[in-house]
């Protein structure tokens, strides 16, 4: 049994059609396209934990206030 009761066959068979459906240089376009997504989306998260978070600035405090 496989990956959720799928076989190897299941998976080469839905292969094939997405081939006939799409065609190879389609379904290469659409693997560098989400490849570079989720490189860009894996850079952005490292560089985002370099950031220190924002300050909050306290209202300043007057005589007024007291």
């Amino acid at each position: 049994m496989g990956i959720g009761g799928l076989h190897i066959w299941h998976l080469l068979i839905i292969l094939v059609i997405c081939v006939v459906i799409f065609g190879t240089k389609r379904l290469k376009d659409i693997g560098t396209d989400v490849g570079g997504a989720i490189k860009g989306f894996r850079q952005a998260m490292r560089d985002g934990d370099d950031d220190p978070p924002p300050r909050r600035e306290l209202p300043k405090r007057t005589d007024a206030d007291s």
